[in-house]
């Protein structure tokens, strides 16, 4: 797979927002038979599996407008494919970030997302 500097460069933007949060990174590019995972995180007892969505502009829409009920649904497998190779005995949210968003936009507590 060809590497995406721009992907990259906003996987580490909302990684150092997340550990600014206090968010513990417990893996980067997590990588599955069913895909990846971009991180997972801890948030208290929560492991949190995050999908990042960068954009360098509005062109192609706003960076959580990608996040849609396929991908939600995508995504939901990768965490539990992850749950069994790594159990957690805890609750598990999934976050979708927009790292073009204002730092706000990743609130500590997010809720999971609706599918």
């Amino acid at each position: 797979m060809p590497v995406n500097p721009l992907g990259i460069s906003g996987e580490a933007l909302a990684e150092d927002h997340l550990r600014g949060l206090g968010y513990e990174i417990v893996g980067r590019d997590v990588r599955t038979p069913l895909g990846q995972l971009d991180l997972v995180a801890i948030d208290g007892r929560t492991l949190v599996f995050v999908e990042v969505k960068t954009r360098a502009g509005h062109g192609f829409g706003l960076p959580q407008e990608a996040v849609d009920a396929r991908k939600i649904r995508k995504l939901r497998q990768l965490g539990l494919y992850y749950l069994k190779m790594r159990p957690h005995h805890g609750p598990v949210r999934w976050l979708p970030v927009p790292p073009s968003c204002a730092p706000t936009s990743i609130a500590k507590g997010s809720t999971t997302p609706s599918s």
